[in-house]
């Protein structure tokens, strides 16, 4: 603890003297008096470079310069130079006002040829332009992102950097709430001039100056002067083989600040333009074992014809939304958003899971199941933004979800020994239907002094949750303990309720501590309450109806958690070099009640101190490092904690655990990013590591003889049981590694990636500890054309190597690899013609032997555009040309290894028209106000 307190102590002393080295000074014209904005100003000596432009009002400002002695020169086209030499000695210099006399030479013409650079590094934001990312006439922004540096798009998923994008804004507006994917499929990219990546404040931190550790990674999309008024957007419909069929579009009404956005998606091919939710946790359909889920089949490609997502099954979508955004005076900034969607996914899929039981024994489980799922779902977002005056400010942000749920599935499974002898089998028929909402509203106030940087910001949320489902089973399963093997069959309803509501408020003060420093003093107590009753039904057959009610099967249930959270933070610097330092300490109460069957009361207190850091300093203009570390708690779900048997699988029965304690995690990361404008290159690596104590896990136990649970369940040989536990040991460890540069030649960007991902994860396995290591292996290339608009092309490559090793069964360590090889060619011609081809390689190996595949799918189409500039056009294309489309994953768990392959869409022709609405009218001529990414230091 010495050693931490003297590094700290060391760090800031470092930066306490080098924000103080500062030099500053106002550049003019003499003749005038006027600011010359936009004069090179340049500070050298033998060791030391470093050049800045004047601003707006001619000021001009170095910081951290090392002591020394410098020339300053200031230099200004039609005006004389200026130079001066200086001395630091530790202490800021202040030039004054510095005047330039017009030069007395005469020029001749001068030809000044810029080149804009690809990106660009200002402060924790990497800014790409976007007229240096070549893409097709007809792109939209997600085809625009994909060839930036350290940013790819996966089944819909937005990630940076290595990280998940939970925001897209356009001119630092919302834009359909916190959907990225809506966003970057419904703008065209000819309408966006820069994309800004970066680490998005939380609403309250963007005030207050002082990250809260909420923040996430985001991007602003800013789009060109001259396409912020008028209409544009594309609209189109299309039919084709097996009635296969798609129509949809959007179009956006902007007109300065009022900005209107509709997208419509009707289409059965598997296409969407938003990212789905799921608030009932019933779309998964199918297994009735649970499990985890991976990566579905190939899918993506150019936004014309297809966007197939890697989802399992074929989906039917019918959605639409209407976007909007406006300021209302000169104060109020309004936005919001309303989407519906419905969507009918039908799934059959094959499953291999091999499951441990003892150190040298498994149990091997087979299952076909056959799954519609319909769902219908209400999205509602809003953000009010009112700035009272010069001091005071009020967000409010509600949003609100409804879904409904009809979900059927048929599955058979069958479960066996090593030596392929059977155990038990299972023929299960479910039906479930539901309906739930989510209901939450954060009010935000913040009051800053007559001191700018002393503030009180005063943070309100609410919340409101209601579920509601029913499920009706139909089970008959076989055990092979005797001959004949025993039957018994499982005829059920079950309904259950699970409502809650929460509230919460944050109160923050910051207190500024010399020139420099900040102090930030926080309360944050919350409180939420969650109420669950599920009761199940036997047929009774002399009425023909569900209403017998099973007892043992029954549960009435409901947890309550009160928090009491208070700390301190110190934050040192300024934009260019940050430390933060804070202490938090939390006190939490959770009572839980059970009613029914039996009532009984769990009373459970915690108290932790949860310490915080981060570090953040421009190593230079071209490059920066972010380290952070934070603490917090998880607590369980009403759902973990309800102690009462789900049995609609007889062969994997599942319960709760109302002994469940709070998790605790340390987060630990760093980022490093390094874009040189010059040249074109940029370079990206992070690290993020995640450790839990008292991680939530599965404790598993598979019966060797039958076992009676209830006076109506048994759990009966080869049968398995689970319920969530507590178990210390979890680790995540993720890093990444990205670097791009042009190649010229051929007018394209490489991009190459490489990482490591490592999970340990803690299990017990019929009360043997089980720890399952995971350590994969990435690398990956992706070349991108930058050639024009009419030559489009995009060549990647990403190869997975996986190791697998259990402390529990060693035998069963497992190596596998997988690999995805794409090419994706868009050719158009200047009369019209257009070409579009996507070829994928998908390879695995190491799976079970039925899963191990080598594929191709390959998509394409031909057109032709027409009308009035080319605003229409008519395609034919065809996807999966070979008949070769699959869908496989591989999920892995403390105590079992599960691959699965899933039904896909298939071949289909389809003929297609496009109609393209491009109408603006003249930029705004005032200028516009600062709209950017919402970080305080950008």
């Amino acid at each position: 603890m010495r050693i931490i307190v003297v590094v700290l102590i060391g760090i800031i002393s470092c930066l306490e003297l080098q924000a103080q080295q500062t030099v500053k000074g106002v550049i003019t014209g003499k003749q005038d008096g006027k600011p010359l904005v936009g004069a090179t100003v340049r500070i050298s000596n033998s060791s030391f470079s470093r050049n800045v432009v004047t601003t707006a009002n001619g000021q001009f400002s170095f910081s951290g310069i090392p002591n020394g002695s410098y020339k300053i020169g200031v230099s200004f086209i039609g005006f004389e130079a200026w130079e001066k030499v200086i001395t630091l000695q530790g202490k800021p210099i202040d030039l004054g006002t510095i005047t330039l006399d017009k030069s007395s030479k005469s020029l001749d013409e001068v030809v000044v040829k810029a080149t804009t650079p690809p990106a660009q590094q200002k402060g924790d934001t990497v800014q790409f332009n976007a007229s240096q990312f070549k893409v097709n006439a007809d792109a939209n922004v997600e085809d625009l992102v994909k060839k930036m540096p350290g940013v790819q798009v996966e089944n819909g998923q937005v990630k940076a950097q290595g990280e998940n994008v939970r925001k897209v804004t356009i001119d630092g507006r919302e834009f359909f709430g916190d959907d990225a994917t809506a966003a970057l499929r419904n703008l065209p990219a000819d309408v966006v001039d820069k994309i800004q990546v970066f680490d998005r404040l939380s609403d309250q931190a963007q005030l207050t100056g002082v990250d809260d550790g909420q923040g996430y990674k985001a991007i602003n999309i800013v789009t060109k002067e001259d396409r912020r008024n008028g209409q544009f957007g594309r609209v189109y419909a299309g039919y084709g083989t097996d009635d296969r069929y798609q129509a949809g579009g959007s179009v956006n009404f902007f007109n300065k600040e009022r900005r209107i956005s509709i997208v419509g998606l009707f289409n059965n091919i598997n296409q969407q333009n938003f990212t789905g939710s799921d608030i009932l946790g019933l779309t998964g359909g199918g297994s009735g074992r649970g499990g985890g889920s991976g990566r579905g089949g190939p899918g993506g490609g150019n936004s014309d014809n297809f966007q197939v997502a890697g989802q399992r099954g074929i989906t039917t979508t019918n959605s639409v939304g209407v976007n909007f955004s406006d300021l209302w005076g000169k104060n109020f900034n309004v936005s919001g958003s309303y989407f519906f969607n419905n969507s009918k996914n039908d799934n059959n899929s094959v499953s291999n899971r091999e499951q441990f039981i003892t150190p040298d024994s498994s149990t091997f489980y087979r299952e076909v199941s056959s799954a519609r799922n319909n769902t219908s779902s209400h999205r509602i977002n809003m953000r009010m933004e009112y700035k009272i005056d010069s001091n005071n400010t009020l967000i409010i942000t509600p949003s609100f979800n409804f879904q409904e749920n009809n979900n059927r599935s048929d599955l058979s499974g069958l479960q066996s020994l090593q030596s392929s002898n059977p155990i038990s089998a299972t023929q299960n028929l479910s039906r479930t239907t539901g309906n739930g909402y989510n209901f939450n509203n954060t009010v935000l106030f913040r009051h800053a002094f007559h001191n700018r940087r002393r503030s009180i910001a005063v943070g309100i949320t609410t919340g409101l949750n209601n579920r509601n489902s029913t499920q009706e089973v139909t089970a008959i399963s076989t055990f092979y303990k005797t001959i004949p093997p025993d039957v018994d069959s499982l005829l059920q309803q079950q309904i259950a309720e699970t409502k809650g509501y929460s509230l919460s408020t944050n109160i923050t003060y910051n207190e500024p501590i010399g020139k420099k420093g900040t102090l930030q003093v926080s309360y944050n107590p919350s409180y939420s309450n969650s109420d669950a009753d599920q009761r199940t039904w036997k047929f009774d057959e002399s009425t023909g109806k569900f209403s017998q009610l099973d007892t043992s099967l029954s549960n009435v249930f409901s947890n309550q958690i009160t928090t009491q959270r208070g700390g301190i933070t110190y934050r040192y610097g300024d934009r260019d070099k940050m430390l933060a330092i804070g202490l938090d300490a939390q006190e939490a109460t959770l009572k839980n009640n059970q009613t029914y069957p039996q009532q009984g009361v769990l009373n459970k207190k915690f108290s932790n101190v949860l310490p915080n850091a981060m570090f953040r300093w421009k190593l230079s203009d071209k490059s920066n490092i972010r380290l952070f570390y934070r603490s917090n708690t998880n607590n369980p779900g009403v759902g973990q904690l309800q102690n009462v048997i789900n049995n609609t699988n007889p062969l994997f029965l599942t319960t709760g655990n109302p002994e469940l304690e709070q998790s605790v995690t340390n987060r630990f990361g760093g980022r490093y990013s390094y874009t040189n404008s010059r040249k074109g290159t940029s370079f990206f690596a992070n690290l993020f590591a995640n450790q839990t104590d008292n991680f939530i896990t599965n404790a598993t136990y598979t019966a060797f003889q039958d076992s009676v649970l209830t006076p109506t369940v048994t759990l009966f040989r080869g049968s398995q049981l689970s319920k969530p536990i507590n178990l210390d040991g979890y680790w995540n460890i993720n890093s990444l590694l990205t670097y791009s540069f042009p190649i010229k030649p051929i007018k394209s960007n490489l991009t190459l990636n490489g990482g490591l991902t490592f999970v340990r994860t803690p299990g017990l396995i019929n009360n043997a500890s089980n720890i399952a290591n995971s350590i994969t292996y990435s690398g990956g290339l992706v070349l991108a054309s930058n050639i024009s608009e009419y030559v489009d092309f995009n060549l990647n490559y990403t190869a997975n190597y996986s190791e697998v090793k259990n402390s529990f069964q060693q035998t069963l360590d497992n190596n596998y690899f997988s690999q995805l090889a794409g090419l994706s060619v868009n050719l158009t011609s200047k009369k019209g013609w257009l070409f579009q081809t996507e070829i994928n390689n998908q390879l695995y190996r190491g799976l079970t032997a039925a899963f191990n595949q080598d594929f191709w799918l390959w998509n394409m189409a031909i057109g032709k555009k027409f009308l009035k500039d080319q605003k229409g056009d008519l395609r034919l294309s065809v996807f999966d040309l070979l008949k070769q489309n699959r869908s496989i994953s591989r999920t892995i768990a403390a105590n079992y290894i599960e691959d699965v392959q899933t039904q896909v869409l298939t071949q289909y022709f389809m003929l297609t028209f496009y109609y393209r609405i491009k109408n603006f009218g003249k930029a705004p001529a005032a200028p516009r106000r600062q709209t950017g990414p919402g970080n305080p230091f950008f």
